[in-house]
């Protein structure tokens, strides 16, 4: 029993030795100093401002040209045939509708050349669309090879490409967040203003069978 009380008490005394110790070795909260960010909120982005200033964030101001239609004026293309971007104004031109395009009174293959416009290409005049309906009749439209799809040629502008809108748009000029470094490597000799997706380019890759022939 004398041998049980002597180990207690031994016990005791180092658990109060070790808290002693901890105690002494433990800094005070006041004397912690806190770890500096290295990343700011103004770097995160390109606004440069802190995230919770949303309120003082203005774009750069840009602006349209005001070129006119047939001027000559021409945007070299992002890359090879990528849709050229409207150099012109088209103030009064748009909504475009597939009643209402004046989009193609200058740039019809017809009368293009005689405007100093770029004619649409063949691609433009090329019906790519199925002339029913495959999915009631559980055909798998989703395959790469094509097979069920008729291309008809025509020779005016197809339906499905009426909205210019959609993949062609003004350029406005103005400040850059970033600058653009993109250098394009055309393919085509005269790829910065015509499109080369034309001809047998239009079913490259596409097992379809042609309609008109």
């Amino acid at each position: 029993m004398k041998a049980i009380n002597m180990l207690t008490l031994g016990l005791a005394t180092a658990a109060l030795l070790f808290v002693g110790c901890s105690d002494k070795a433990a800094p005070a909260a006041s004397s912690v100093s806190k770890a500096k960010p290295t990343i700011s909120e103004e770097s995160l982005g390109l606004r440069k401002v802190t995230l919770n200033s949303e309120g003082s964030v203005k774009p750069a101001k840009t602006t349209y040209g005001k070129s006119t239609a047939g001027s000559g004026y021409k945007i070299e293309r992002a890359f090879q045939d990528a849709p050229p971007m409207i150099p012109h104004d088209t103030t009064g031109m748009l909504p475009i509708t597939i009643k209402n395009n004046q989009c193609i009174s200058c740039h019809d293959p017809m009368v293009a050349e005689s405007m100093g416009a770029t004619p649409y290409p063949p691609s433009h005049m090329t019906n790519f669309r199925p002339s029913k309906s495959y999915a009631l009749e559980n055909v798998n439209t989703s395959s790469e090879k094509l097979a069920h799809v008729s291309i008809k040629k025509e020779n005016k502008l197809v339906g499905a490409r009426f909205n210019c809108s959609q993949c062609h748009a003004p350029q406005s000029t103005g400040k850059l967040a970033v600058a653009n470094n993109f250098v394009p490597d055309y393919t085509e000799k005269n790829g910065a203003h015509r499109s080369s997706w034309n001809g047998t380019k239009l079913m490259e890759g596409i097992d379809t069978y042609d309609a008109s022939k």
